[in-house]
């Protein structure tokens, strides 16, 4: 499935790129693939070199090295020392920066197109000549545990989320947190990195993305200069874990400190490529789009400004990914309105899909020319997906359950959910 996220990047990447630009795609012979869009209108590249190894590959006991490792990618190499790789590419005017996420780990950098060899260059270098060393990590690890206490432990709804997903799944890995359990941070070794960093930063492994005012034909040539020597090693041959068949529905209570309670809904859903009809996918995707597609989507419509019982509401639904996920529903309740009758008013919605047709207005609202040509006529599929996985059996229920914080009393008001290197 990365193959799908990045080709999406590669035509997102350069700032307004034009559609009707053709993507070329390259192999070297180490393996490593090359994806290049050419977009003239400024004279901007952006570099980005993906690797195939994410929160989602993470055993037991290791949750959380993909991100620390990225941590680590900036810390210096045998010919470029600490700090370096940042320097130098702001020097020339541009910016990076790296993010984790459960299915990859991706660098890049935006600078003038006339750079762009000295961003491939720095790339080639750390893929394989990367320092990790043990006084480095070991406080370069206290600033992800850090992160971790800002971004999860102290924020309600960030917590809340992460026992949803720990409840949610049984055995895929997508139940662990991709900054990894606290537990797992304590004990991490910078052997551990190191073991992780030959395993999964190779050639073959890995993809780069060039978008902007490039020659598709230097690109490859630079490619193969900088990229091409390095040893191929080997792509990880991963198992899959199979998450069991959900068997009813699943609840968890959260109870912190917190201001307003919270309502986190999940769906287990397939993704392409792994859907009983190939069909099925798209059409959640436009369901989920229906739900929460702009103002206009029927749950800020309906429950945000009619019915007034949520402060905010919202729907999500990741078509590509590595592993099945789910079709997530979440808000807060507006004051006056609890938490059960928010739930109830989500499942009201959803109900609604599993009962009746989208009306063809609306159809055509939410969905794109691309897939209305494939969709539109066959908008009775809508309704077939939403009843065979929108059911109990595949539901998991989270509830933020505020405790009274010192001095205030728990509201009912909207919250929102939720660096440098290192995201």
């Amino acid at each position: 499935m990365i193959r799908i996220v990045v080709l999406a990047a590669a035509l997102l990447a350069a700032p307004f790129a034009s559609a009707a630009a053709p993507v070329h795609e390259y192999r070297l012979d180490n393996g490593m693939e090359v994806i290049v869009k050419v977009d003239r209108r400024a004279p901007v590249a952006v570099s980005q070199v993906w690797y195939r190894v994410g929160g989602s590959y993470e055993p037991n006991g290791l949750t959380g090295i993909s991100h620390a490792l990225e941590h680590m990618m900036f810390k210096g190499t045998h010919e470029v020392g600490k700090g370096e790789f940042s320097r130098i590419i702001s020097a020339l005017g541009g910016d990076e920066n790296a993010f984790t996420g459960r299915d990859y780990t991706a660098y890049f950098e935006t600078l003038a197109a006339e750079h762009l060899e000295t961003a491939l260059k720095l790339e080639a270098d750390r893929m394989r000549n990367l320092v990790l060393d043990a006084e480095e990590f070991a406080k370069e690890i206290e600033v992800v545990k850090e992160e971790r206490r800002l971004r999860t432990e102290d924020k309600p709804t960030s917590l809340t989320f992460e026992q949803f997903q720990a409840v949610a799944w049984r055995a895929s890995p997508y139940r662990n947190p991709i900054i990894g359990w606290m537990h797992d941070l304590d004990s991490m070794t910078v052997d551990d990195l190191r073991r992780w960093y030959d395993r999964y930063y190779q050639p073959a492994n890995a993809i780069l993305v060039v978008a902007g005012d490039v020659d598709p034909a230097q690109v490859l040539a630079l490619a193969k200069t900088y990229f091409g020597p390095i040893p191929a090693g080997v792509q990880p041959a991963d198992k899959t874990v199979a998450e069991p068949e959900q068997q009813g529905l699943t609840r968890v209570e959260v109870t912190v400190p917190a201001r307003q309670p919270y309502l986190v809904m999940g769906y287990k859903t397939p993704i392409v490529g792994t859907a009983a009809e190939p069909w099925e996918p798209y059409a959640l995707y436009v369901l989920s789009a229906i739900l929460d597609g702009g103002d206009s989507a029927r749950l800020s419509c309906e429950l945000v400004r009619s019915a007034k019982v949520a402060a905010s509401a919202g729907a999500d639904y990741d078509t590509y990914s590595r592993l099945p996920g789910m079709l997530t529903l979440s808000g807060t309740p507006t004051d006056g309105h609890s938490v059960a009758d928010l739930e109830q008013a989500l499942r009201a919605q959803i109900e609604r899909l599993r009962s009746e047709l989208v009306e063809p207005g609306e159809l055509e609202r939410v969905v794109t020319s691309v897939v209305a040509s494939k969709v539109y006529q066959l908008d009775s599929l809508f309704y077939q997906a939403a009843r065979k996985y929108l059911n109990d059996d595949q539901l998991t229920v989270a509830v933020l359950r505020p405790l009274s914080m010192e001095g205030d009393e728990p509201e009912g008001a909207a919250l929102a959910a939720g660096g440098r290197h290192g995201a």
